[in-house]
């Protein structure tokens, strides 16, 4: 597997659809967001960093937005099943798109901010 597309293509149903719609908005936030797989997922970098990850599983999404994007939004992740950089969305519950939006903005401004700082002499 070397695509999104081709990752997506083992999954159907409402996992799917969800997974579509995640990349859709990843991928809306800003035009210098660019995709591939990492790690068997869809991931995404920007500034030449890493942004986010996502898979698809049986009864959840998984989210990897990195142990900062976690961390920056612990209180109103505190609802659903964590790992140190990762949150579980299950199926049966609705996708929280607008708060998963909130932390890709931070880290996209956070990756911003590492770029910007790459190179300079402390």
């Amino acid at each position: 597997m070397e695509t999104v597309d081709q990752y997506l293509e083992g999954f159907s149903g409402e996992i799917l659809q969800r997974m579509i719609q995640l990349r859709k908005l990843i991928l809306d936030l800003d035009s210098e967001i660019q995709e591939g797989i990492s790690y068997k997922m869809p991931s995404y970098k920007i500034y030449g960093k890493p942004l986010v990850y996502f898979a698809g599983y049986k009864n959840h999404l998984g989210l990897y937005a990195l142990p900062s994007g976690h961390e920056k939004f612990s209180k109103k992740l505190a609802i659903f099943k964590q790992g140190k950089g990762s949150v579980q969305f299950p199926l049966d519950r609705e996708m929280p798109f607008q708060l998963i939006e909130e932390i890709i903005k931070f880290r996209i401004k956070e990756n911003k901010s590492f770029s910007k700082t790459k190179g300079k002499k402390k």
